[in-house]
């Protein structure tokens, strides 16, 4: 194994029956990043998570995880690692306090470390002044930090986090995403998957798009985005008449409003942009407004699978 990657799979097979879901994926994730699994439903982002984690076997292929085998060595991976998935593992009837000191007594913590430990991620998650209310009185962003909290009880360096927003209102959402930037910069390698492409765009280092049981992109949110197309003018006018005169001159694609076109044009330096303009305003159909739209990540995802990110899973 490389000792610069943290996770590396080649080959990963696995069926369901007659279902292949994961048809030789190959992946690699380098220590203290963090790679974002992004898909349609059924892609096989979960399988691929759930192999990773030792929670199922993969058909062939192989993979490690922080140097070990998942197949070979299934314990040392389990220790390498913390696991979030999509539902909260915590208790609603015990404070939040109770919930991280009973699960480090399951991790084998003896005598006053779990209640030291308990202490320190507290502080480390921003729940301190939480530590001794029921977790079923906090709002889904203390219970999120809480569950991250629990999946680092025992330092892993390694961190899956399977859609770990799903749910959560906007505020809840940023908290838990400022958490992740803090665990990246203390140099935990993280697995993502989620539904939020804006998600992938704020926390990735790298994208792997998953499609079908294969890896059919993979990149940083930057390199993908310049694979589906150039920045596009989106130019606003005052009434259809100069809109049907503005199509007469500049080849342009459909828009929701009717006053809009959308230009597929380079615009990476000013002068594109002037050139476009100069050229409308030299038949009198000059835009009132104009927008300069970049490509998305969910421009990537309808590109490459033909599905929508939204739902994905």
């Amino acid at each position: 194994m490389d000792p610069g990657q943290a996770i590396e799979v080649r080959g990963l097979r696995k069926a369901y029956g007659s279902v292949e879901v994961l048809k030789g994926v190959d992946l690699r994730v380098r220590r203290g990043s963090l790679l974002a699994l992004l898909g349609p439903n059924g892609a096989g982002k979960t399988t691929t998570v759930r192999i990773l984690s030792t929670l199922l076997a993969a058909d062939s292929g192989t993979a490690l995880v922080n140097g070990f085998d998942v197949v070979t060595q299934p314990a040392n991976v389990r220790r390498s690692i913390g696991l979030t998935g999509q539902q909260t593992a915590v208790d609603g009837l015990l404070t939040g306090f109770e919930n991280l000191v009973l699960m480090a007594r399951l991790f084998r913590l003896r005598g006053t470390a779990p209640r030291k430990r308990a202490r320190e991620l507290l502080d480390r998650f921003g729940l301190d002044h939480a530590a001794d209310r029921q977790v079923k009185t906090y709002s889904g962003g203390m219970r999120r930090r809480l569950d991250l909290a629990i999946s680092l009880i025992t330092a892993p360096p390694v961190l899956f986090l399977d859609e770990p927003t799903t749910g959560l209102d906007p505020r809840s959402r940023t908290e838990v995403w400022d958490t992740v930037r803090d665990l990246l910069a203390g140099g935990v390698t993280v697995l993502l998957t989620t539904q939020y492409l804006e998600e992938a765009d704020q926390l990735a280092d790298r994208v792997a798009v998953v499609d079908g049981g294969r890896i059919v992109a993979e990149g940083t949110p930057a390199e993908l985005k310049q694979r589906v197309g150039a920045e596009r003018l989106e130019l606003t006018f005052g009434d259809a008449e100069t809109v049907a005169l503005a199509r007469r001159i500049l080849p342009a694609e459909p828009a929701d409003a009717e006053r809009v076109l959308t230009v597929s044009v380079p615009v990476e330096h000013a002068k594109e942009v002037k050139q476009v303009l100069d050229r409308l305003a030299a038949s009198g159909a000059e835009p009132e407004e104009l927008f300069v739209a970049k490509p998305t990540l969910d421009d990537v995802f309808l590109t490459l699978t033909g599905a929508s990110a939204g739902g994905s899973r």
